[in-house]
């Protein structure tokens, strides 16, 4: 690729990226929605909890279970 192509690619890049950016404005989730009833806060622990150790815990739980139930033929 030359210089001109890369030039133009990462110009398309940057530009998508900016674009992207501005038209996903974050500052619209401050008002609130009808109808929005959120719920209480987690905690630290809880969030920890539900998106770290949750998923390593599911993730052991189907790897131990496609080992117990492996019907392959066992190589010596």
């Amino acid at each position: 690729m030359d210089k001109k192509n890369a030039m133009r690619a990462g110009a398309v890049a940057a530009g998508t990226t900016l674009m992207m950016l501005l038209m996903s404005s974050p500052a619209l989730a401050l008002t609130r929605d009808d109808g929005d009833d959120p719920g209480q806060g987690l905690s630290a622990m809880e969030t920890i909890g539900l998106y770290v150790v949750a998923p390593i815990a599911l993730f052991a739980v189907i790897a131990a279970l496609v080992m117990v139930f492996d019907k392959s033929k066992k190589q010596a």
